[in-house]
């Protein structure tokens, strides 16, 4: 005898409407969105003030190293457009050389 397919229908087969009610039409979950969104909307203002702090410290620091470099360059008698040549040497730079022996990792400053 053959096993008879299987055309009963049981439990598992009724079908419901329960997963096609549209998540933002329920009420209390387009709240709790609602108030998420402006959690994050607070968290992002406060990163923002932050941020335009911090860019607000390194300008004046800018300044700061500014005014000092100028009152430093002032002591030495240096004026700005003789910046490139504080130290009085030649206008005329050396050629470098690149000989095997002479090559290698140079700081200029």
């Amino acid at each position: 005898m053959a096993i008879p397919k299987r055309n009963a229908r049981g439990l598992q087969d009724i079908r419901t409407l329960s997963g096609s009610v549209d998540q933002k039409k329920v009420p209390h979950r387009a709240f709790m969105r609602i108030t998420v969104l402006e959690m994050e909307k607070a968290r992002r203002d406060k990163e923002r003030e932050s941020a335009v702090h911090r860019v607000r410290n390194i300008e004046a620091r800018f300044q700061e190293i500014e005014d000092e470099k100028e009152e430093l360059l002032r002591v030495v008698g240096v004026k700005k457009d003789d910046q490139s040549d504080p130290a009085g040497a030649s206008e005329e730079k050396a050629e470098p050389d690149h000989s095997p022996a002479t090559r290698g990792f140079k700081i200029r400053y």
